[in-house]
């Protein structure tokens, strides 16, 4: 069986330090009306990783309504992030609070630079991405779309590489295709679009590139209906995967005849 037919069987996995999943789509637990609402989204974009901002989400006050409550970790798995962290000593501390918390060593790093951008900074993400491997967190780490920075945080352990498509939030899309390409090219770990999608054929695009999946939270949250945008980022992600593998068409300056010449009356 080919991999474009184990794609089409619905069996194509990706494997991320050592965890196997079936879905390439990982989608963040912000900006939703309501818990509820965050569960309802997650189970029909049929995503298996979600990401937690463990310095906005709330997990581990039971006085207050918890996100365990009602987006399982027995089900999900979790995905701590440092959203909202501008050095390097911030993220380690947080995720290190988290890992204390959850038992989380599956992690997911940014180091943003300013608060208008929420761009990476990059000397930061490397320092941190240093320690946190020191400490025996396994970093899946957002970065900017260099191949070399990426290069590194690959050399240095890191078990996924995610470059923006565009600005956190911003709904643009991937604007340097072949960067992501030359990023994913060049890497033996996963690579995973991160940042800026903004609807399902930014997804689609994205995993065209051969990325090995995307992560979105806007892109859903933020729709007039997210529940909606939820299965339409599933069924993009699954067709632009299936895309990928099969291999399309040839681009070419002029027309090709789609019947045979041969044969004509």
């Amino acid at each position: 069986m080919t991999e474009t037919t184990v794609a089409a069987t619905g069996a194509d996995t990706f494997t991320v330090a050592g965890q196997t999943f079936s879905s390439r789509l990982l989608v963040g637990t912000g900006k939703y009306k309501d818990f509820e609402e965050t569960a309802r989204a997650i189970e029909i974009s049929g995503a298996e990783i979600v990401t937690v901002a463990v310095r906005r989400v709330n997990v581990s006050d039971p006085s207050q309504p918890m996100l365990v409550d009602y987006v399982s970790p027995k089900k999900y798995t979790y995905l701590p992030n440092t959203a909202g962290c501008y050095t390097a000593d911030d993220a380690v501390r947080t995720l290190r609070l988290a890992r204390e918390a959850g038992g989380w060593d599956l992690v997911k790093l940014e180091v943003l630079g300013d608060q208008k951008t929420l761009y990476p900074n990059m000397p930061e993400t490397l320092k941190a991405a240093e320690a946190l491997i020191r400490d025996g967190f396994k970093v899946m780490v957002y970065c900017s779309d260099d191949p070399i920075q990426a290069k590194m945080l690959e050399d240095m352990g890191c078990v996924a590489i995610m470059p923006l498509g565009s600005l956190i939030g911003s709904g643009h899309g991937i604007l340097n295709p072949v960067t992501i390409r030359l990023i994913k090219e060049q890497s033996s770990v996963p690579v995973l679009v991160d940042a800026g999608l903004g609807t399902a054929s930014d997804a689609a695009a994205a995993m065209e590139l051969g990325c090995d999946g995307v992560l979105m939270n806007t892109a859903i949250a933020g729709a007039k209906d997210p529940l909606a945008m939820a299965l339409a980022m599933k069924l993009a992600v699954e067709a632009g995967r299936l895309a990928y593998l099969a291999g399309r068409m040839p681009k070419k300056m002029y027309a090709d005849p789609s019947s045979p010449l041969a044969g004509l009356i």
